[in-house]
């Protein structure tokens, strides 16, 4: 099987940083799977990607589900008999500090933050085990065709007192991915995660209309402007290919500099 005939499941993949990564996998050559709770939205970038020529698949999906994560890796093994690439992107956020956070809400972000990117992660390892192991595949073969990669945020190692769920998930998963890269390297399985900062996408929408707000964005944004999630699927690509192939257990944060300060940016 050459290397642009790999398979690749992106969870949260309908809408924002998971369609973008969806497309820029599927132009480097990959079968893609869609997995969202939006049907509407992920059902359109399937066929738009190519569903009627067996290039992509959607696939309805809670990752805090066990049930509905095992029924992810069924669809995928059914049309295209492997995997090759997890993006581990799915994630929702709720406001509250540690006053006013209801338990429900930490519940609702702990299940599909942490315990569903675990949930995927290991159903997805486990088929990559199996055909490893199937297939006697040389240890540098698999290095260059087999990777997760996480999505956390620069929120793991920084904060936000009013999303402290998210926060707390985002550090979790962090750990989580170091632990993945030890356990898997002896298979040649690649774990990595990228730390977005401030992207484009519909959780800044309210921000890009309140000036206030988005000045204090740009006041802690060395590079002066918000990302955009093709940026972020440009680094997923570059840690599913081979090029990436001796790098693991590693974060890649694309910020635009905020971790990088000490003082906010002053206002012209």
């Amino acid at each position: 099987m050459a290397a642009t005939d790999r398979v690749a499941i992106i969870t949260g993949g309908a809408n924002g940083i998971g369609k973008a990564c969806a497309r820029r996998l599927s132009e480097d050559g990959c079968n893609v799977v869609i997995a969202d709770m939006d049907s509407n939205a992920g059902q359109a970038l399937a066929e738009e990607l190519g569903s009627d020529k067996g290039k992509a698949l959607f696939v309805q999906c809670d990752v805090s589900d066990r049930l509905a994560v095992n029924n992810l890796l069924s669809e995928t093994r059914s049309s295209f008999d492997r995997l090759d690439i997890l993006v581990n992107n799915a994630g929702v956020v709720a406001g509250g500090d540690i006053l006013t956070l209801s338990e429900a809400d930490f519940d609702k972000v702990m299940g599909v933050n942490l315990k569903g990117a675990f949930l995927v992660a290991r159903e997805a390892a486990r088929q990559m085990v199996d055909q490893i192991e199937a297939d006697e595949e040389r240890a540098d073969d698999v290095r260059r065709r087999y990777a997760i990669i996480n999505m956390t945020s620069v929120n793991a190692v920084m904060a936000i007192p009013d999303q402290l769920a998210y926060c707390a998930t985002k550090g979790a998963l962090t750990q989580m991915t170091k632990s993945m890269a030890l356990a898997l390297a002896k298979y040649g399985i690649r774990v990595n995660a990228i730390g977005p900062g401030s992207i484009n996408t519909d959780v800044l929408k309210a921000v890009n209309d309140n000036p206030e707000a988005m000045d204090k964005i740009m006041s802690r944004t060395p590079l002066g402007r918000i990302g955009d999630p093709d940026e972020i699927a440009s680094i997923a690509s570059f840690l599913a290919s081979k090029d990436a192939s001796y790098m693991t257990g590693t974060t890649l944060y694309a910020d635009g500099g905020r971790m990088a300060m000490n003082y906010t940016v002053p206002k012209d």
